[in-house]
């Protein structure tokens, strides 16, 4: 007897699951509606076009890492187009068919770990300094360890700002999401894609802890001038390993996956340094930095490893 009380617990967990995806894929198809009927003369064909594209075979190219951002302010936290921050791993596999989309979503744990064993100098969260991670939920995700994969409220403040645009103009990618997108998808811009990293975002959050995506998240995005991960990225800027980043420093590499090839030093010293501001009032604001502690990380001298 005591076994039938857990199956039925169980199977009230898998239907409220499905109930969740189901309620988020509504969203974004709601808006997708309305904009087609703000936007398209032929909406039918539109339609189809996209619903060809998400279960089609058609061959797809992988996207190679290039910054998308337009903001048109590249100092704020949020670009008006999102979505730039890249995969750190350009090798990986999107030319999938229906059929593996689906396997991979019941068999996520076995994709990762093959995903991960591709990425050259893995560091784990216990090598980073914790200023390194903190700095990244609190510029890209500060709801990161309450939510459960996806937040309602951006989505739907986004939801309405694309119906107004006409267009797909912002996202509410949580970091979770765009650890999916980094490992499994493209960068293309579609409400299908959305769906489907809504999907892969919520089953990895339900086999993986939050340290683990965020640790996973930092081995996978692209930090901009060809570093790929965090170990890259410490090496290439700063010349050192990870663990010896200080906190000045960290805020600056978690300034960069917002537009990679703005925000580099090696592109434009000033503009990344004034990024590392806003990273740095960020982390003040979720109490990561007391304000003495900010104070340090804002006249910390930032040398980098390649002069020009």
């Amino acid at each position: 007897m005591s076994e039938q009380p857990k199956q039925k617990r169980s199977f009230r967990v898998i239907i409220r699951f499905f109930q969740i995806v189901a309620a988020l894929i509504f969203v974004f198809w709601a808006s997708f509606f309305v904009t087609l009927a703000i936007r398209s003369s032929h909406p039918i064909d539109y339609l189809f076009s996209y619903v060809e594209d998400f279960f089609g075979d058609e061959d797809k190219k992988p996207v190679t890492p290039t910054p998308t951002s337009t903001n048109k302010n590249p100092i704020n936290n949020r670009t008006t187009s999102t979505d730039s921050r890249t995969s750190a791993v350009p090798v990986k596999n999107t030319d999938v068919g229906i059929v593996d989309r689906v396997g991979r979503i019941f068999s996520i744990e076995d994709a990762v770990n093959e995903h991960v064993r591709k990425i050259p100098h893995y560091v784990s969260l216990d090598d980073m300094p914790r200023s390194i991670w903190q700095a990244i939920i609190a510029v890209e995700d500060t709801r990161f360890y309450s939510h459960s994969g996806f937040d309602l409220t951006g989505i739907a403040r986004a939801a309405v700002v694309n119906v107004e645009a006409g267009d797909i103009e912002e996202g509410a990618s949580t970091i979770t999401q765009q650890l999916a997108k980094n490992m499994f998808l493209t960068s293309e811009q579609s409400f299908s894609r959305k769906a489907e990293e809504l999907i892969l975002a919520m089953n990895l959050e339900r086999h993986f802890s939050k340290d683990k995506i965020i640790e996973m998240y930092l081995n996978t995005i692209y930090f901009g001038s060809n570093f790929y991960g965090i170990y890259d990225a410490a090496q290439g800027y700063f010349g050192k390993e990870p663990k010896d980043l200080t906190v000045g420093e960290s805020a600056m590499l978690a300034g960069l996956p917002n537009a990679p090839s703005l925000y580099s030093p090696y592109v434009d010293f000033m503009l990344a340094k004034k990024r590392q501001l806003v990273v740095i009032d960020a982390m003040t604001r979720a109490h990561y930095l007391s304000e003495r502690e900010a104070e340090n990380a804002r006249i910390e001298e930032i040398v980098l490893a390649k002069n020009f």
